[in-house]
């Protein structure tokens, strides 16, 4: 449907409503009240007379076009027919555009040309009528200037024309009250029916009416339709009537005949919309000869059950053609025409056959195509411009009551000239399918003939009806047999052609399509039947209620319809919730497994819940979802649909097989075939023919045969000929078979040669017999006349009182097995038969009379006796019996069967059965048989009331093997292919190999493949399995019972599928399979090994299923000695990656090993051979053999080091340490190729990326060591281990201050946290319990120790993994001589803290000039105040005029000498005392004389004095120097932990302590009686390691 919308004019230009819609048409509608008005300001003097009357009254709805008004007045507002609060308000109202067309008896037509024409029409009768009649034409004055016109009139036409106005109003105010009375509230309504029209059944050649009612405002208009074709009058004068009156409206059909069954619809519009109704018409033809004058032409009276036949004329028609068409041939474009006459006896007057053509079956009607005529005595058929969709099999088919003849034979049409040489051929058949709004699949099948060059692909062409201008729907050809075309216009009908197209050039097109009307699907559901007609164009007009919108729903049922490389096709439902107006949809799609959404139609929404999806990648999955839009929005999606691939779902079939041609006529050969496998959407098949040599195919036919059997004629008479054929569905064309044997054409029997009829079947028996018919059953004829036997007739005739009666025919066409029911005898009545066999020769004479039987219903419980019993695969000792089951079961289902046998000439008493228990299938392999004894067999069945009737006997067989006799042999050839295979020497030009399983013909071939080739036929499992297990014969036709059989058990199956694997597949067995390993420059070798090559092996070497060759990039090797079959590739890129297979060939022998180096297994592979290369340019200069790594030393240091190689003398080695060199002292010694750096008391500064670099003038390498994060906690865990292993046992030391617990480590880093543990609790650390670190000692001081301190006490150190344990028992003895130490150490440090001592200010020497002043002074101090005193010399000095020694304020002491002389010169000493001890400070005074004096020295400068200081130390302690060593100790800090109430569970920091007072100054001396404060001891190590600096880096290349 399309939309035009439009707005609403404004309030004062309402008074018509004109709509412009996209035909081009105007719609006008003028209200009812602004006509009324209209009309009242006009003189209504016309006179209408009785014929425009008349249409007035008729016509539903007033209609003027306002262009032609006689009045030049302005027109008045109408009534406005929306709110006064709206009237301002745009509002949007949709026209629909239907199609169809409809004449009216109201006189009101489509086009605005007619109106134009109706009312200038009206305009001149109305002035033709005021001229003739003397009537008077006043205008209404417009001012009182205006002159007034009389015309004298008589009386006469004065009354008439008063009563014509009177009656002309009265007729209007009826017609505007009868409006109003419909449309009271003076609102639009769309339409509806109120009386639906009702369908009918009629006889030919009667009329029939159909009545509907059908309100709405404004008035509907009604448009009748014949199968969705708008009825058109014009066209078919006298055989329809339209009429509407005042809202009824009918369609009347006159002399109905079989063609106008069908399906009409009336459809009602108006501006408000469109509403159709339905009703069928069936018209039933007349079987027998009536009298003409029961088919008045009046309403249906006839009685429904009324008919004759022409049975009491007689009983049987005799039809025969005279003067037939035989096969004919043409050529597209050509007119064509088929004939025949025809003889009917006896001739029955009025009573005519009915003709009917077939084409392949399928009846033929009449078309622009097809013409038929039938002239009384000749039926002919003729094809006005012939196609290759004409070409196939026409039978003409005579029909007379119940009977009927036919004949047939086949038209081929071939391809007409092409227009460019080499181009193909038409295609054709195109077909519409699936027809939409806006959318539509053509499909077509491809032409038989290419031109000599594959088919590129197909254009599709499209046409509007009732134009000719052709559009080509795809830019790019397309392969795919089927098209979606999108785009078409709702509404209008298209037909389609189809051009293919090769690199020669384009084909002519094929026959265009049918048409096809853009339709929603839901109205052509409600079509039964084809148009007759073509669509034509009309515009309804809708107005739209002003209302909210409301926003669709997600469409459902998405789903994926069809897919091809070139396109998706999508289909799915629209959505419940919609709202009242039409709705549209958007499609998108994204990559499967991404939410990357993309509007396909991104411009124009679809109308219809089709669309097709192009310009897609092939080969890649697509999801697809749907969107449905409105006025008021675009809805949510639908649901996604599966992944999709891109991809023609549909392949191209594979080549038939087991091409079989066989004779027929001197022109014709029929050819079989046998369906390719898995084949889908078959089309059809095209058959080829070759003269054998001269290497030309030519088409057989070009119009696609179902079925796999087809005759070829207008072959040359004595030629040979080969045969192939190809499969075609609408993927394409595939492969042509092989070609089959050749053949030469000549009539089918004896070569040529004169045949005769088959002989008489004999032995005729009852099978069964019920109360009106019997089952015969009869064997086949001894004497067949050389040919297969194509049916048997049957007659019968009665038998009154012995007198047999006249012979009847019990069927009329042949029967092909040999039984057969005669129906409608009569009960009790007896009845003798004879049958007749007949070939392709005629028919053969019937068999003497049977036995007399009589029609009786069978009652008995036990079963009929089974026919069709025959004997097969005679040997000498054994042969096997074959029957058929009964016709007549009994009471109860058969339960077995048991044969009986006895010698020809035995009497009847000894038969005897062969089988003791019941046998449930209907073959059995009798044995034991006396060769030469002829024998005689004969069945019986079964059923639980007990054993039936036997079977008639068998003819005599004779036991024995004839001269010539065959099996049928088992053969596995050399290829593993399992096969039967049977010959004959006795064959016929007309025998047939027949195969059987069980004895069942063979219908599925899907197991088995039959080939047969002059006397030899093969059977050839396709896969021998459990369902192939059973008994397989092989019967030769037309000869004297040459047949054989062979039984396939489960071992045997076995043993045949052994030998089949052996003989299938033999191999070359491998030592290993294919491998691949990197080699030393970086080079892949794939190799693999075989136990064994010939001189002949070969290899073929396969990538990515492509053969790869020696060359520059592969290296290729088979060496057959050893069986090692490698390939070498220097390089592996990114385009190596995929599948390797290594293809072995010995003989017939083979094997293949294939290694997948695909993602991961490439990657890792290829990262592999690029690091070797690398590894191996590495290596070609010096290089690390072994890459930087560290070790730590039995000292606790680290050790970097590394192993080289490739090294020379002009080698240097580089050290660097976060990219900054380090400098060593040391030559690198490259003796043992291992270079070390050694890190000296490694810790958190040492942490960074060390590198070490080795070049000379081959190149260089670097290995580096990244020592950060995890690589250092790791260095730093392995040193703190070292340094907790190399922990000395604990020691206890007694203090000044109390009792210290220690233990020596090589050193101390932060990393390794200490913890004390006291009686197995965590010590708490105060001021009175500390733990430190002082240099490489961990100590634990207890100041002012307390019995509570006793106890053991723990050492945990931990490196960060582990912990390490020192323990000590600080208890009894130990602590009170370590307590008691600390109380005389304690009293010590009193007494060295108070005792005399000077603290500073003398020199040690003092040089001064003679006559000079000297003046020294110290300090000294001492509790108690220390006494001083001085000497010289070593004795006593007291103070003089000279020397004035002074000492105040008991610390000040001073000494002067106002002029010093040579005898002041010596060593003065000054002592201090008090009663903790003394000291003694000694200075040297030097006196020089002046000049001219002996001690005097020269040229010294008298005013200079030299003081030297040299500190120089006493102490009362009589340790040696060495001893005193042991006590200095390196300036280090202390850190000590007083943390008060710290985690039980938490190992203290260790800190360093600092160095006291005493451990920084030297040694004085002191008194005697003082004690000397013991320094803490050092270990050795730990004084070796003074002087040196805390990290110290030594390089070493040993």
């Amino acid at each position: 449907m399309v939309m035009v919308a439009t707005k609403w004019a404004p309030r004062e230009h309402r008074g018509d409503i004109c709509l412009t819609a996209m035909l081009g048409e105007q719609i006008t509608v003028e209200s009812d009240e602004m006509r009324t008005k209209q009309k009242g300001r006009e003189t209504l003097t016309d006179d209408f007379g009785s014929g425009r009357a008349k249409k007035l009254k008729d016509s539903n709805l007033m209609i003027e076009d306002q262009s032609y008004k006689m009045s030049p007045k302005a027109k008045r507002a109408k009534q406005n027919l929306v709110s006064e609060d709206k009237e301002n308000e745009a509002i949007d109202y949709s026209v629909p555009i239907f199609t169809g067309r409809e004449v009216s008896i109201s006189g009101i037509t489509d086009t605005e040309e007619e109106r134009i024409k109706e009312s200038a029409a009206y305009v001149a009768k109305r002035n033709l009528f005021a001229k003739s009649e003397g009537v008077s034409v006043s205008k209404v004055a417009k001012s009182t200037s205006e002159e007034e016109h009389h015309e004298k009139k008589s009386r006469k036409v004065a009354i008439r024309e008063s009563a014509e106005r009177v009656a002309l109003k009265k007729t209007l105010e009826d017609t505007q009250a009868f409006h109003k009375k419909l449309n009271q509230d003076k609102l639009l309504h769309p339409p509806e029916f109120v009386i639906e029209p009702r369908s009918h059944t009629i006889w030919e050649k009667q009329n029939v009416k159909f009545h509907c009612s059908v309100a709405g405002w404004p008035a509907p208009r009604v448009t009748w339709y014949k199968n969705n074709v708008p009825i058109d009058v014009q066209a078919h004068p006298g055989k329809y009537i339209i009429e509407s009156r005042y809202g009824l409206h009918s369609l009347e059909i006159s002399t109905c005949d079989f063609d106008d069954t069908a399906q009409y619809r009336a459809s009602a519009m108006n501006v408000k919309g469109e509403i159709s109704a339905y009703a069928s018409l069936v018209v039933k033809r007349y079987k027998g000869e009536i009298d003409a004058s029961f088919l008045h032409a009046g309403t249906v009276s006839m009685p429904l059950g009324f008919g004759v036949t022409p049975h009491g004329y007689a009983s049987r028609f005799e039809i025969k053609f005279v003067d037939k068409f035989d096969v004919t041939f043409g050529r597209e474009g050509e007119t064509m025409s088929l004939g025949c006459t025809v003889v009917i006896n006896p001739d029955i007057k009025r009573y005519k056959p009915d003709i009917e053509w077939y084409r392949n079956g399928v009846l033929i009607t009449p078309s622009k195509w097809v013409q038929m005529h039938w002239s009384g005595e000749r039926a002919s058929l003729t094809l006005t411009h012939a196609n290759k969709e004409d070409e196939g099999l026409y039978t003409l088919r005579v029909v007379m009551g119940d009977y009927y003849e036919e004949y047939s034979s086949y038209v081929f049409v071939r391809d007409a000239d092409a227009e460019i040489p080499g181009a193909p051929g038409a295609p054709l058949d195109v077909q519409c399918l699936d027809a939409n709004k806006d959318y539509v699949i053509v499909s077509w099948k491809q032409p038989a003939v290419d031109g000599g060059n594959p088919i590129l692909g197909y254009f599709i062409d499209r046409c509007e009806v009732g134009t000719t201008h052709w559009t080509q729907c795809n830019e790019t050809p397309v392969k795919f047999a089927r098209f979606p075309v999108t785009g078409l216009i709702e509404g209008r009908s298209y037909i389609f052609r189809v051009r293919a197209v090769n690199k020669a050039g384009i084909s002519l097109p094929s026959r265009v399509s049918e048409p096809v009307a853009a339709l929603d699907p839901a109205d052509r559901a409600r079509l039964r039947s084809h148009p007759s007609a073509p669509w034509t164009g009309q515009i309804i007009v809708t107005e739209e209620e002003p209302a909210e919108g409301v926003v669709p729903g997600p469409p459902t049922d998405l789903q994926v319809i069809e897919a091809t490389k070139n396109y998706v096709v999508l289909s799915w439902k629209p959505p419940g919730q919609r709202g009242h107006e039409g709705i549209m949809y958007f499609v998108e799609k994204c990559v499967a497994g991404t939410e990357d959404w993309q509007r396909v139609n991104t411009e124009i929404p679809v109308k219809s819940p089709r669309f097709a999806v192009f310009d897609l990648a092939e080969g890649k999955s697509y999801c697809f979802r749907v969107r449905c839009c409105n006025s008021a929005g675009i809805g949510e999606p639908s649901e996604a649909t599966e992944a999709t691939v891109v991809d023609d779902k549909l392949d191209i079939p594979k080549a038939p097989g087991r091409i079989m041609p066989t004779r027929n006529t001197d022109t014709s050969v029929v050819v079989t075939w046998t369906e390719p496998p898995d084949a889908k959407e078959l089309v059809g098949y095209y058959i080829e023919s070759s003269v054998v040599g001269s290497g030309r195919w030519e088409p057989c036919n070009n119009n696609p045969v179902k079925g796999t059997r087809f005759i070829c004629h207008g072959l040359v008479n004595g030629e040979k000929y080969i045969f192939r054929v190809r499969a075609v569905n609408a993927a394409g064309l595939s492969e042509f078979s092989q070609d089959s044997e050749p053949i030469e054409v000549q009539a089918a029997i004896g070569g040529g040669l004169l045949h005769a009829a088959p002989s008489p079947p004999y032995d005729i028996v009852v099978l069964e017999s019920v109360r009106d018919s019997m089952a015969l059953g009869w064997k086949q004829p001894k004497f067949t006349g050389g040919t297969d036997i194509t049916g048997y007739y049957v007659n019968y005739r009665e038998v009154v009182d012995g007198v047999p009666g006249k012979w009847m025919e019990a069927n009329i066409k042949a029967i092909s097995e040999r039984a057969y029911r005669i129906q409608n005898l009569k009960e009790n009545m007896v009845y003798q038969f004879q049958v007749a066999a007949a070939n392709l020769a005629g028919v053969g004479t019937p068999s003497l009379p049977s036995q007399p039987f009589k029609c009786e219903e069978w009652t008995i419980a036990v079963p009929g006796p089974p026919h069709d019993v025959a004997c097969t695969e005679v040997r000498k000792d054994s042969l096997v019996l074959l029957w058929k089951e009964p016709v007549y079961t009994g009471r109860s289902p058969i339960a077995g069967y048991y044969v009986d046998m006895k010698e020809t000439e035995a009497k009847e008493e000894h038969w005897r059965s062969v089988n003791e228990k019941p046998l449930q299938k209907k073959f059995l392999k009798i044995g034991g048989l006396k060769e030469g004894v002829s024998y005689v067999f004969r069945v019986r069945a079964t059923n639980q009331a007990g054993v039936g009737k036997p079977s008639d006997v068998t003819d005599p067989v004779v036991a024995e093997t004839r001269p010539g006799t065959k099996e049928v042999v088992v053969d596995v050839d050399d290829n593993g292919v399992i096969s039967l295979n049977f010959e004959c020497d006795q064959m016929s030009p007309n025998s047939k190999f027949v195969w059987s399983k069980n004895y069942e013909p063979i219908e599925d071939d899907s197991r088995l493949n039959i080939d047969t080739k002059g006397g030899k036929s093969k059977a050839v499992f396709k896969d021998l399995g459990e369902d192939d297990l059973g008994i397989y014969s092989c019967v030769v036709t037309d000869t004297d019972g040459v047949s054989a059989s062979h039984t396939i058990d489960e071992e045997e199956m076995k043993r045949l599928l052994a030998l089949s694997h052996e003989r299938k597949f033999p191999t070359v067995p491998l030592v290993s399979e294919l491998a691949v390993e990197i080699l030393e420059k970086g080079e892949v070798r794939f190799w693999l090994q075989a136990e064994k090559l010939s001189g002949n092996a070969k290899a073929n070497f396969v990538f990515n299923d492509k053969e790869i060759f020696n060359g520059e990039k592969y290296k290729m090797k088979v060496d057959q000695k050893t069986g090692l079959v490698e390939m070498i590739m220097d390089k592996l890129e990114d385009k190596d990656e995929g599948t390797y297979t290594f293809q072995l060939q010995d003989g017939k022998a083979t094997n293949q090993s294939s290694l997948v180096l695909i993602g991961d297994v490439f990657k890792k592979l290829q990262d592999e051979a690029n690091f070797q290369r690398k590894e191996w340019h590495r290596k070609q200069g010096p290089h690390f053999v072994d890459k930087l790594g560290w070790e730590v030393t039995d000292d606790c240091n680290v050790m970097l080091k590394c192993k080289v190689a490739n090294i020379k003398k002009e080698t240097h080695i580089v050290w660097y340490k976060d990219d900054r060199e380090i400098m060593v002292d040391e030559e690198h010694d490259f003796k043992d190729g291992v270079c070390t750096l050694l890190i000296s008391e490694f810790s958190k500064k040492d942490a960074g990326t060390y590198e070490v670099i080795l070049k000379d003038d081959r190149g260089k390498d670097s290995s580096e060591l990244k020592l950060k994060d995890t690589a250092f906690a790791d260095l730093m865990n392995e040193v703190c281990r070292r340094i907790a292993l190399s922990a000395t046992d604990l020691k206890i030391q007694s203090t000044a201050e109390g009792i210290r617990l220690y233990s020596y480590v090589t050193y101390y880093v932060e990393d390794l946290r200490v913890g004390w543990v006291h009686n197995d609790t965590q010590i708490r650390f105060t001021d009175r319990v500390k733990t430190g670190v002082t240099g490489e000692q961990i100590w634990l001081q207890i100041n002012e120790p307390t019995p509570q301190d006793k106890g053991k006490y723990i050492m945990e150190l931990f490196d960060g993994k582990t912990g390490h344990k020192k323990t000590i028992d600080l208890s009894g003895q130990a602590f009170d001589e370590a307590f008691a130490e600390f109380q005389r150490l304690k009293q010590a440090a009193i007494a060295e803290k108070n005792r005399a001592r000077v603290l500073g200010g003398l020199p040690d020497v003092v040089t001064i000039q003679e006559g000079k002043a000297l003046n020294l002074s110290c300090t000294v101090w001492g509790d108690p105040t220390p006494e001083v005193s001085w000497l010289k010399n070593e004795k006593s000095f007291v103070s003089d005029a000279n020397c004035i020694l002074k000492y105040e304020s008991g610390k000040n002491v001073s000494f002067t000498i106002s002029s010093v002389s040579t005898l002041d010169s010596g060593k003065y000493s000054i002592v201090v005392k008090n009663k903790y001890g003394t000291e003694t400070s000694d200075v040297t005074v030097i006196v020089i004389p002046v000049s001219g004096q002996t001690d005097t020295v020269q040229g010294q400068n008298q005013n200079d004095i030299t003081v030297s200081k040299k500190k120089k130390t006493t102490t009362t302690s009589k340790r040696k120097e060495g001893e005193k060593k042991d006590f200095i100790k390196p300036h280090v800090e202390e850190i000590i932990a007083t943390e008060e109430t710290p985690d039980p569970n938490e190992i203290p920091p260790v800190e360093t302590e600092k160095d006291t007072k005493s451990n920084q100054q030297a040694a004085k001396k002191i008194d005697g009686k003082a004690a000397v404060a013991e320094m803490v001891p050092q270990s050795k190590k730990s004084l070796d390691r003074q002087g040196k600096k805390p990290l110290e880096k030594k390089t070493q290349c040993s």
